[in-house]
């Protein structure tokens, strides 16, 4: 895998993941003039849920219930409930709560290519951040090449890029263990409305305690079973959550 800010690439049509509305491989003759304004994470406010890396899950849930994406795909972080993002007020992650790393490389990100090596910088041309006009903000490029803000960037992706590659590794050996169950969480929400959240899984209690020894060794080395015992102890901070959601009520109620 490699990618090259300064070289042209380009993209294979694929859905737009979460946050992204017009990605574009970063290049310096598209992109040259363009600037990166300071900005919050408003962008964040109304997503429920964001993915997350195995690296992150220690992290992730000391303040989430930590989760499989239907299918098992990848692991996520719950946030909130139905539109909201219960840890984002005024444009600011409330403090002390962990920011995913997908929440924090945003705008850029890398983009599938039809080049070999796959992937190249991007960055999301439609957020609010991005723009190609004025002097505020940070330049992307100088005469120099990328400036010190694109290869910070582009060591932040590549970091997440290699994460997600170990991610689908776990993520793999849960799915071919047959450990990931559906699960259905039925909630009611503190305006009496009943509310079911759906599409996700998580790993089986009983068939994990069940694996043979050699899986559990082998697991144990790669620290998977680490993994695995945060994510179901995470399971218990969906009633804090939703102690969250009722006293951001209460509060705007006041």
């Amino acid at each position: 895998m490699s990618a090259d800010p300064q070289g042209d690439e380009q993209a294979v049509a694929n859905p737009l993941p979460l946050f992204y509305r017009a990605p574009e491989p970063l290049t310096a003759h598209r992109h040259g003039d363009w600037r990166l304004h300071d900005g919050d994470l408003s962008f964040a406010a109304e997503t429920p849920f964001v993915p997350i890396v195995a690296g992150e899950i220690a992290a992730a849930a000391r303040d989430y219930p930590v989760v499989f994406a239907a299918g098992g795909a990848q692991p996520i972080a719950v946030l909130g409930v139905e539109y909201e993002n219960l840890f984002v007020e005024d444009g600011r992650w409330i403090p002390d709560a962990y920011v995913p790393a997908y929440v924090r490389r945003y705008p850029f990100g890398f983009i599938r290519t039809v080049n070999p090596d796959g992937f190249a910088l991007a960055i999301d041309t439609g957020a609010d951040r991005v723009t190609r006009e004025g002097e505020d903000g940070a330049a992307l490029f100088d005469a120099d090449g990328p400036t010190a803000l694109t290869r910070q960037a582009m060591r932040f992706c590549e970091a997440f890029e290699g994460e997600a590659a170990a991610t689908s590794a776990f993520v793999g050996a849960l799915v071919a263990a047959d450990l990931l169950v559906d699960r259905r969480a039925d909630v009611t929400l503190p305006d009496g409305r009943k509310l079911g959240l759906d599409g996700f899984g998580i790993v089986d209690a009983e068939r994990f305690a069940a694996l043979p020894g050699e899986t559990i060794l082998d697991w144990h080395r790669k620290g998977w079973l680490g993994l695995i015992h945060l994510h179901l102890s995470s399971l218990e901070r969906f009633p804090a959550l939703l102690a969250r959601r009722a006293s951001r009520n209460e509060a705007s109620a006041s």
